[in-house]
């Protein structure tokens, strides 16, 4: 389970270092009101991910903490 947690850390990570992108993207460059509804749904849709992913990184730890073998799957 430490496998999953260090995978989801570091996607969690990977799309932080996105969303910084964006923000980045948004604040320099001159972008018509098109692109900057791009961007804003992309960064939505990057905070839901995260949200999600810490979600389930924040479930994990919990198992490690009970000392659970796996992770339990919810269908």
């Amino acid at each position: 389970m430490t496998k999953e947690v260090k995978q989801l850390s570091g996607l969690i990570a990977g799309l932080r270092e996105s969303l910084e992108g964006i923000h980045k993207q948004r604040a320099s460059a001159k972008l018509s009101g098109a692109e900057m509804g791009l961007l804003d749904e992309r960064r939505n849709n990057l905070l839901l991910t995260i949200a999600a992913l810490d979600d389930r990184l924040s479930a994990v730890q919990g198992l490690i903490d009970l000392g659970r073998p796996h992770v339990i799957r919810v269908h």
